[in-house]
């Protein structure tokens, strides 16, 4: 829970985008004022492939009108469930990511902490599982580290089907995961292609099971 915001140097912050950043492919606006956002997006030329945002509560409560703007405005949305039942004004997180969509964004991923992530993709919903870990130093940039794990997979491959989405979600988890075993970004510093590799292959066992034969259904007794 976040008790209190104070901007600092970002209360004056004005990007301006070189020639090759305005050209990137796959954009995701981070956490921050939802006018910069706007801002940021207005100098991408030619408009990504895919638009990402992250909120919070601050802008929710703060800043609801130019928040609306910005999701109306991009193609996935990051929100944790608090924001998301706070944007939507529902309880229900199928019915507030159905109303998030209403707003704009074809994709929205709830980020729900150690009970893993909800994500809407036009209304096709996916539920992850957090992987399951045995010691957890600290959550700091959990939340930070899934989404960049999530873009980089999809900038990485550029499949936006349903399954590339569910992918890169498997994959943020995954980065989030490595995140909270130590401080800062010291293990994210350390983590290696084939770690990262391991425990995607893992989480694919961990989440895995055999579906029921074309054509059958579950066993009844007589």
């Amino acid at each position: 829970q976040t008790l209190d915001t104070q901007l600092n140097v970002f209360a004056e912050f004005k990007p301006v985008l070189t020639d090759q950043q305005r050209a990137t492919e796959y954009l995701f606006l981070a956490n921050i004022d939802p006018q910069l956002q706007l801002e940021v997006l207005g100098q991408m030329s030619p408009r990504p492939k895919l638009v990402a945002l992250d909120s919070m509560n601050f802008w929710i409560e703060g800043a609801r009108s130019h928040l609306e703007d910005i999701v109306g405005a991009v193609d996935l949305v990051f929100m944790d469930e608090g924001e998301a039942r706070a944007f939507a004004g529902e309880e229900n997180l199928a019915q507030a990511a159905s109303r998030i969509h209403s707003v704009g964004p074809r994709i929205v991923v709830i980020k729900r902490g150690e009970h893993g992530v909800l994500v809407s993709n036009g209304g096709s919903l996916f539920a992850l599982p957090a992987f399951i870990l045995d010691r957890v130093v600290d959550p700091t940039g959990a939340g930070d580290s899934f989404a960049g794990g999530f873009m980089g997979m999809l900038a990485a491959t550029g499949d936006l089907t349903d399954g590339g989405i569910r992918r890169a979600a498997v994959l943020g988890s995954v980065i989030g995961s490595f995140t909270v075993q130590d401080f800062s970004a010291d293990r994210l510093a350390a983590l290696s292609h084939d770690e990262i590799t391991d425990r995607f292959a893992a989480f694919e066992r961990l989440t895995g099971f055999a579906g029921l034969e074309t054509g059958g259904g579950l066993p009844q007794r007589e």
